[in-house]
């Protein structure tokens, strides 16, 4: 679904050139979720943005579903780390954005967005102001602003690192309880090695500051839709019981091993 070949960024800092991905080749499986983990400052972002036709390649290039992004994708949605509310418009008016913008007529938009609000839990508030939101509130409210243009991919930068331990793993549950309802292509940046461990299916390790590159692909096979629909019926399973499986200490093992000593 998204491919990163030989991608190359570089940004005009104060009249300098900086070089923030370096030759970054990846991929990232159709319906699958796949996490792209680094320290800070390593291109994470960048290579987000990139897929999402924001950001133009220096050299190499980005396709999505078989074709080469030139320029901003209309079906993919970019859920930023801030959330990108707006403060002045209620939960219903934020989330429905990308269909204002699309000129969608205000009775169809709340048509649209309703059963959207409604199932991630949002419907009541939908008169509030972002300000009035818990922080999980507002990471719902930016996933519905996402769902509202029914993306193919969705792309999402540091979606959790603003919630507590105990919201975020509630977060990390919620998203993949909506992936399973709404199957789409994932790609997540996170600083954290536990939350790509459990939720994605591929990972893969940035290393190195500026310029980025790639360091390992690690595959984590149990994190696969097909596997984990099968966990779902298992007596007994739960996805907080997954977080306890040797396996899971394992990849964690391995994407901590992939990083080496480079803090995050």
């Amino acid at each position: 679904m998204v491919s990163f070949r030989e991608l190359s960024l570089r940004y005009r800092v104060a009249g300098a050139f900086l070089d923030a991905v370096d030759s970054a080749s990846a991929d990232c499986p159709h319906l699958a979720i796949s996490a792209i983990v680094g320290r800070s400052g390593c291109g994470k972002t960048s290579l987000l943005r990139a897929a999402a036709g924001l950001l133009a390649p220096s050299s190499g290039s980005v396709w999505v579903n078989g074709r080469q992004v030139q320029g901003p994708e209309p079906h993919s949605a970019l859920v930023f780390q801030d959330h990108g509310l707006l403060p002045w418009r209620t939960v219903e008016a934020n989330a429905s954005l990308p269909l204002e913008l699309s000129g969608v007529q205000p009775k169809e938009r709340r048509a649209r967005i309703g059963p959207i609000l409604q199932e991630l839990g949002l419907y009541e508030h939908r008169s509030m102001f972002p300000s009035q939101l818990s922080g999980g509130q507002k990471q719902r409210l930016g996933l519905a602003r996402a769902l509202a243009s029914k993306p193919e991919l969705l792309l999402m930068d540091e979606p959790f690192s603003g919630l507590d331990a105990l919201t975020r793993e509630s977060a990390q549950n919620f998203l993949l309880a909506l992936w399973a309802s709404h199957p789409m292509t994932i790609v997540l940046v996170t600083h954290s090695i536990e939350e790509a461990a459990y939720l994605a299916s591929h990972v893969h390790v940035m290393t190195g500051t500026q310029p980025g590159r790639f360091g390992a692909h690690i595959h984590l096979p149990w994190n696969d839709a097909g596997c984990r629909a099968a966990l779902s019926t298992t007596p007994g399973e739960t996805n907080t019981d997954a977080r306890s499986t040797a396996r899971f200490l394992e990849a964690c093992g391995r994407i901590r091993h992939a990083l080496g000593s480079d803090p995050l």
